[in-house]
């Protein structure tokens, strides 16, 4: 493993480094216009600077306006990692020159962030481990730079002001982490957070979330600070753990090797495997930040906050400890499931259809667990829209299967066919032909068949060769298109061989 790795080479040179690291995520929030002004958030197939307006372009005389539902998300992140909400909070200009900022300042927040002093706690290899959380606050987003070339393959840049304006948050973490593993394993159960809560879809290949690292070392065992560097460009999980460690790597190297680190802002090159310069890192004076004349303070309502705090979800790491707790299924399902929002949710829905049914005929939730786990995910990796699974039908399947009415491999087979179309369960094993044999009738019918056809096998069987048996047991299943029930087949299987003895 990159991380791994890194810690090894850390540990090996003369002096034991330890790395310090903070992250800083912005991740695009759920709402339908943007955090000033009217235009639309929904960019997606949206040609270039087609979604703006005089607000989002930084016209001169336009005024702002609150996006009120962004507020509310930023709140409910902020009850979700256990903040401490502002119940006066302003905004702020954060001035700086760039292409993609037209107003040449961000309507950010700086010293009064909407929530603060939070924590987020998560599973490593090494054991638990809980990131404490300095700031959520909110902000609006720049424009994108596309660097390309134009018909005489001279090198331009141009810009797209459809992401101006949006409204992002930002949440930053202390200086707690300390490996490239706690980074990733961050990262990652931030963005499930914040898609449980519904605050964003947080999809990093799309630049929903966009997780950027500060990385220092020191002597292992000291509490001064070294000095940093800022990796971005990072977008996947596991390129935010390769990242990290190389960078760890690079600075053990280069003070060991006598040289000196600078402040600096540096990018991720996934094909290279390594960091690379790209500026000079500013500190918070650089941006000379001051109140934004054009927005009062936000004061938040007790009441506006008992009812945010009311509409919220089961959170991901308590939703972990009921499955695992009180359903009883191992901490690995329970984490798979809670990783993936569709796979809860089905699981969810499957365990209040169970509960309507007679104790004698309930699936119990490791059994639900299992599909969900198994073939719900795999069949929705291989779609793009996930499929559509209901509860209901995966409950009354699973009854099925424990009732002898269908065999598991059937069930496995209309399962997919449900996903698929979203068609009840019961009417594709009618419509197939699925519903398993258990009549011992039709069934010695079937064996004596295979029997008389296979007398070779038969003296194996005779001989003590058990495998002959599963060899007899499996033409009987052939033979009757995977319906007969198989707990009964080998029974039956073993009373004719002793019959016959």
């Amino acid at each position: 493993m990159a991380e791994a790795a890194a810690q090894a080479r850390v540990a090996r040179g003369a002096v034991a480094w330890e790395a310090v690291i903070g992250i800083e995520v912005h991740a695009q929030l759920r709402t339908a216009s943007k955090m000033f002004c009217a235009c639309s958030a929904d960019l997606r197939d949206a040609g270039p600077n087609t979604h703006t307006c005089p607000v989002c372009l930084g016209m001169p005389g336009v005024l702002p306006v609150i996006n009120r539902r962004a507020v509310e998300l930023v709140l409910s992140t902020g009850m979700a990692i256990d903040a401490e909400i502002a119940s006066v909070t302003r905004w702020d200009r954060k001035n700086y020159f760039y292409p993609d900022l037209p107003k040449g300042y961000q309507i950010s927040q700086f010293d009064l962030p909407l929530a603060a002093h939070g924590q987020l706690a998560l599973d490593t290899s090494e054991g638990p481990f809980t990131v404490r959380i300095r700031r959520a606050h909110l902000e609006e987003d720049t424009a994108r730079l596309q660097h390309t070339a134009d018909a005489t393959g001279r090198r331009i840049s141009l810009v797209d002001f459809n992401r101006s304006g949006l409204p992002l948050l930002e949440i930053v973490t202390e200086p707690d982490i300390r490996t490239a593993e706690q980074a990733r394993r961050y990262a990652e159960e931030l963005r499930l957070l914040l898609r449980t809560i519904g605050a964003s879809d947080a999809e990093m290949e799309n630049g929903q979330m966009r997780v950027e690292a500060n990385v220092s070392i020191r002597p292992a065992g000291t509490h001064g600070f070294g000095v940093r560097s800022e990796v971005k460009n990072m977008n996947s999980f596991r390129a935010v753990e390769r990242a990290i460690a190389h960078e760890i790597e690079r600075q053990a190297a280069v003070l060991e090797a006598g040289g000196t680190l600078v402040q600096e802002t540096r990018g991720w090159d996934d094909v290279r495997n390594e960091t690379y310069t790209m500026r000079s890192k500013e500190d918070s004076d650089d941006y000379r930040y001051f109140p934004e004349p054009d927005l009062p303070p936000l004061r938040t309502d007790p009441a506006w906050l008992d009812a945010i705090r009311a509409s919220m979800p089961e959170l991901p790491a308590k939703r972990r400890t009921r499955y695992v707790s009180i359903l009883g299924l191992t901490p690995y399902d329970a984490g798979v499931i809670v990783a993936d929002p569709a796979a809860s949710a089905l699981f969810e829905d499957a365990l209040a259809s169970a509960a309507g049914l007679p104790a004698d005929r309930r699936p119990v939730p490791k059994a639900l667990a299992n599909w969900v786990t198994g073939e719900y995910l795999r069949l929705a990796k291989q779609r793009d829209d996930g499929g559509h699974a209901s509860g209901a039908e995966l409950t009354r399947l699973v009854s099925m299967v424990g009732e002898g009415r269908i065999s598991g491999t059937n069930a496995k087979e209309v399962f997919g066919r449900h996903v698929g179309s979203g068609e009840p369960v019961e009417a594709i094993v009618s419509s197939m032909g699925l519903t398993q044999i258990s009549d011992s009738v039709a069934l010695s019918a079937a064996i004596d068949g295979v029997l008389a056809a296979n007398p070779a096998a038969v003296a194996d069987c005779r001989a003590g060769k058990d495998q002959a048996v599963r060899f007899l047991v499996g033409q009987v299943m052939k033979a009757t298109r995977g319906q007969a029930n198989a707990t009964m087949v080998q029974r039956l299987v073993r009373e004719r061989l002793e019959e016959r003895a």
